[in-house]
């Protein structure tokens, strides 16, 4: 007959969460935190593990708080739900009098923590702004996330809020980094500041996604506007060796196979990716590999049908709408 643990009370929890914590300061193995913690009891008061752990870093040093803000991106939606991470935070934001006794500054540290989580989407936006009554400290602390988060491409910013490199991030918190990137750049044009962001992201292994998530961008937007945008983008990243070849074509490959998918949402997208692809092109930074790799309409040909399996040839602008001005070179 199997055993069952009582749950840990509340009054033990620093005890046992504490050495889980110094050991990932030492290894940084967040596996080994979330099996550390999985075999504790504390269901109930899972929603003090933020405000635990955060109280724990506060007393450290910058990089000890990179890795905690790590640590609850990490954890988050994988043993800390949503609600648990908010009441985590709402505990922190009560405790402030009592925080500021063992680190003076603590608003100022919270307000960087809460901006940070934020921005990796373990906190919602609106925890910022909906804050509207509290202690100075907690309007002080809130106040701070809240200039942290207004400040110019901020989200981009707080990957070093600790004054550390973020390094490995979330995948999910990339790919929101990149479309937070790709909808600035979208709205101001300024590709200089386009780069400066992907290159504090440090990903380059992860750029075809950047190439993926702007295609999707212009065939959900249809528009010749947004698509010259995209092909200005695209060509300086590959002309400045930012973006590889292989990236640009691990990012369109990526699209057309995941074309029937975004059909069911963007009936027109595969009309627009032949015209986009013919623009590509004859911008001149795709291949003739990629360019007849896009996915025919209809049922597809076999070798036996006459064509002897050669590749189509490649897409010419006379056949498309789109031209490109010299406004995008």
């Amino acid at each position: 007959m199997d055993t069952i643990e009582p749950e840990l009370p509340e009054s033990q929890l620093h005890k046992y969460v504490e050495p889980i914590v110094k050991e990932y300061y030492d290894h940084g193995d967040i596996r080994e935190v979330a099996e550390s913690l999985r075999e504790l009891n504390i269901r109930a008061i899972r929603y003090k593990i933020p405000q635990v752990v955060i109280a724990m870093a506060m007393e450290h040093k910058a990089d000890h708080r990179e890795l905690t803000s790590r640590m609850l991106s990490d954890l988050y939606g994988e043993y800390v739900s949503a609600d648990e991470m908010t009441r985590g935070f709402d505990s922190l934001v009560s405790d402030l009098e009592d925080l500021v006794l063992d680190t003076p500054n603590a608003a100022e540290v919270l307000g960087c923590f809460i901006a940070r989580a934020v921005a990796d989407d373990c906190l919602p936006p609106v925890y910022v702004t909906n804050h509207t009554t509290g202690s100075e400290l907690a309007k002080s602390a809130l106040k701070h996330a809240n200039v942290l988060l207004k400040k110019s491409h901020g989200m981009m910013h707080l990957d070093n809020v600790w004054g550390i490199g973020g390094g490995r991030r979330p995948v999910r918190v990339l790919v929101n980094k990149i479309k937070l990137l790709l909808d600035e750049f979208l709205s101001s044009g300024e590709l200089k500041e386009a780069e400066r962001c992907l290159v504090e992201l440090d990903v380059p292994h992860f750029h075809h996604e950047l190439v993926y998530e702007a295609i999707v961008v212009v065939l959900e937007q249809g528009t010749e506007a947004c698509a010259k945008k995209i092909i200005r983008l695209l060509k300086f990243f590959t002309d400045s060796n930012i973006v590889t070849p292989d990236q640009i074509k691990s990012g369109f490959l990526r699209v057309f196979g995941d074309l029937p998918d975004i059909c069911l949402d963007v009936p027109h997208a595969q009309h627009v990716l032949e015209r986009f692809v013919v623009a590509c092109f004859d911008a001149g930074f795709m291949s003739r590999e990629i360019s007849t790799a896009i996915p025919s309409r209809g049922r597809k040909r076999f070798v036996s049908e006459g064509d002897g399996g050669a590749l189509k040839p490649p897409p010419t602008a006379d056949s498309v709408t789109w031209r490109l001005s010299s406004s995008v070179s």
